[in-house]
């Protein structure tokens, strides 16, 4: 359906996931199978739920006043692209979030996508290539050594980038407890 995307999980206030306090999409659904990925609950296509764009784009506008962005993350992104590009369109039209995107996919691999201009257009800051547990990264925020960053837009820069937390723990108010940000559980 290009009307929804397969959500795994939201959560509307975090510091572990960008820079400043921001709401996370994590969307299922990744055929990329890096070895080591930390978070293999969201590769299954048929997990999560599908989410209408509308449902979604009002829980940011909800929140919007208390966060300065959002970040997409999965599953991979980029494996729902049509829906992903209107729910970003829509965020650019309707709010002055700024968007930060971490995909599986290589730079190449996403500039040779139909569209990628417009995702490009749409993205403050992309994180690219697939996560490879044998390249540490300076950045603990990053994930892998290998991944490139693109700045499409002078909102952030890499001072921002590498101010950004590597993990929290997240009390939701049903007192589920959960651990968000680049290998959370690791004590580094």
């Amino acid at each position: 359906m290009e009307n929804s995307l397969r959500v795994h999980h939201f959560e509307p206030l975090s510091y572990s996931n960008g820079p400043g306090r921001r709401a996370v999409l994590w969307l299922q659904g990744c055929t990329l199978n890096c070895m080591g990925c930390f978070n293999p609950s969201t590769h299954t296509i048929s997990g999560g739920k599908p989410v209408l764009i509308s449902e979604l784009l009002k829980k940011l506008l909800r929140i919007h006043p208390k966060i300065e962005g959002l970040t997409i993350s999965g599953g991979e992104p980029l494996q729902q692209l049509k829906p992903l590009l209107s729910f970003l369109t829509q965020i650019r039209n309707e709010t002055s979030l700024s968007i930060v995107v971490f995909s599986g996919f290589t730079f190449e691999e996403i500039r040779a996508m139909p569209q990628s201009d417009r995702l490009i257009y749409l993205v403050d800051v992309l994180i690219a290539g697939r996560y490879d547990h044998t390249v540490p990264s300076s950045n603990p925020w990053i994930g892998s050594g290998n991944k490139t960053i693109h700045f499409f837009t002078s909102r952030y820069s890499m001072n921002d980038l590498q101010s950004v937390p590597s993990a929290e723990v997240i009390i939701q108010p049903n007192g589920e407890i959960i651990s968000s940000g680049i290998h959370p559980l690791v004590l580094r």
